[in-house]
């Protein structure tokens, strides 16, 4: 079975002391940090950019997550991997089979990861699917991006199977990230369902103690993949 990941999405944190967030990640244990690029135009939004990330690279050795929801990520990516994000992942609904092509080659060319989102209402194109080789993560968002703190959309449940079951019968070693609404309450859930890579927002920063609850995540979600028989 997948590997179980927490990623605590830095969002949520209090945005003018970003650098306690990536401590608070580390002493948690948390497998890697989630990175919400917004620009504006994709989702109603504007969270941070390259300038932020690369002012994050030298406080922390955590994996940097960043979450590309951007119109045109052509014109950024380089920039991205210059500030140092480890696995970039791009909203579907902004690419096309050209586009995907494109960043894939550049990606690539600098020896970083690539990752593929999808909206809850979103459904897994077909040039997408005849390129999941090329993948490290896909991506599940069970809230519409935009802010933290929403409640989670248990519609996405069947696609994290649907897609969860596609990987594992192509023989492939891709993540199942899920974002959007996960806490202690609905992470046996998730990850029931397939997902590996849990994305937590307001269930790490919102908590009272939030080292405490990455752990707690963690603790849930091995139950369930324990449940799971090894799937």
């Amino acid at each position: 079975m997948r590997q179980i990941k927490i990623a605590p999405s830095i969002l949520a944190y209090d945005l003018g002391n970003l650098r306690e967030g990536l401590e608070i990640a580390s002493r948690g244990g948390a497998d890697q940090i989630h990175l919400d690029v917004i620009d504006g135009r994709f989702a109603p939004n504007i969270t941070f950019g390259p300038g932020t990330i690369k002012a994050l690279r030298p406080r922390s050795k955590i994996k940097f997550d960043t979450h590309l929801m951007i119109s045109d990520p052509r014109l950024y990516v380089d920039r991205f991997i210059e500030a140092g994000s480890d696995l970039l992942t791009f909203q579907a609904e902004a690419l096309d089979a050209a586009v995907f092509d494109l960043l894939h080659a550049v990606v690539h060319s600098k020896k970083k990861e690539m990752g593929l989102a999808l909206k809850p209402e979103t459904q897994l194109p077909a040039w997408a699917e005849e390129r999941l080789d090329r993948l490290s993560t896909l991506l599940l968002l069970t809230v519409n991006p935009g802010f933290s703190g929403q409640k989670m959309d248990v519609s996405v449940f069947p696609k994290i199977e649907k897609l969860s079951r596609l990987v594992a019968e192509k023989g492939l070693e891709i993540d199942i990230e899920v974002d959007g609404g996960i806490d202690e309450e609905n992470v046996h859930e998730v990850v029931a369902r397939g997902g590996n890579v849990l994305v937590a927002g307001a269930g790490v920063y919102g908590r009272p103690d939030p080292v405490r609850a990455i752990g707690g995540l963690r603790e849930r979600a091995a139950t369930a993949a324990e449940g799971r028989g090894g799937s």
